[in-house]
């Protein structure tokens, strides 16, 4: 075996631990989650709790039946909210600031994980991606043009108790592959980029933009994983995190962007699909993800005020 050739194989022994583990941990709590959301679903249990969200709603402009999408959104994933909505008379317009809501709020109890384990504040992250929500959704039902049409809709098939068991089985297992697949690719892909010094070349030309967003450069991969998904990148994260290779303050300015803005490809492009415009769905995420993070460093500056006023000038942004 050539020297090439062992190093990539001993990234790859090193990584598929990791990520297997991490995978494991992943669907013990994805799987027990969704199942208790399909069962609240079957017996009609969130329309009942999305009822009391419905006024606040129709304050932002959108219809009482999205605060049932909304609700949908914080306990699953983006694929159930698609599936929702198509079988709602929601416009365009609604529909890509429903969208919008819920690619900020979803999937909460995984994510919201993921983030406490890399740093943060649980209920702070709750708090920002909630209220974030909202903003987004004011700022675009304040800035949308009139869009004329319909999502494409689909009718609602009722399905049995066991019919509806055995598709909640069947998804969980495609999905669980698709987790431990991507995981597994994203943790080697990780080894070998650090094992040939790709990753300090990677931080290096995406740095400008890292300072543009409030970031520290060397952040620069978990961003690019985060953008393909913070749940899916939740291994190497944790592990950055376990292994010292992230400081405390940038993995929780790290956070507060991706809590905003992450999955940035495949969500907006299977929403796409269904008929809206992706790029109202990717950039106002950005950019209110930027405005979260500078707002976040600011608070970090003003504690360092309060607490070392004497040494102050030394530090910068």
């Amino acid at each position: 075996m050539s020297n090439y050739s062992a190093r990539v194989w001993e990234c790859v022994k090193k990584a598929l631990p990791v990520a297997i583990k991490t995978s494991v941990w992943f669907l013990k709590i994805m799987l027990p989650v969704s199942l208790f959301v399909t069962l609240l679903s079957y017996f009609n249990i969130l329309p009942y709790i999305s009822s009391f969200a419905s006024p606040l709603f129709t304050l932002i402009g959108l219809p009482g039946d999205a605060a049932l999408v909304f609700v949908t959104s914080i306990f699953t994933n983006i694929y159930t909210v698609i599936a929702l909505l198509s079988t709602l008379d929601f416009s365009v317009r609604e529909s890509l600031i429903m969208a919008t809501m819920c690619l900020i709020s979803h999937n909460f109890v995984v994510e919201t994980i993921v983030l406490q384990k890399t740093g943060s504040s649980a209920v702070w992250m709750v708090i920002l991606r909630v209220l974030g929500s909202f903003i987004a959704a004011i700022g675009l039902n304040w800035l949308l043009p009139e869009m004329n049409g319909k999502m494409m809709a689909e009718t609602a098939v009722s399905l049995g108790f066991w019919e509806t068991m055995l598709h909640w089985l069947e998804s969980s297992v495609m999905l669980g592959l698709k987790i431990v697949l991507v995981i597994s690719g994203l943790m080697i892909l990780q080894r070998l980029l650090e094992e040939f010094g790709i990753l300090k070349i990677l931080s290096a030309m995406l740095s400008p933009l890292m300072r543009l967003f409030g970031l520290n450069p060397d952040v620069a991969f978990l961003w690019l994983v985060g953008t393909v998904g913070l749940a899916y990148g939740s291994a190497i994260m944790m592990d950055y995190a376990k292994t010292g290779k992230l400081g405390h303050q940038e993995a929780d300015l790290l956070n507060h962007h991706l809590a905003i803005s992450h999955s940035q490809l495949e969500d907006p492009l299977l929403f796409a699909v269904m008929g809206l415009p992706a790029g109202w769905l990717i950039f106002p995420r950005v950019v209110l993800a930027v405005i979260v993070v500078w707002i976040r460093r600011g608070i970090y500056l003003l504690q360092v005020r309060v607490h070392s006023p004497v040494k102050v000038e030394n530090i910068s942004l």
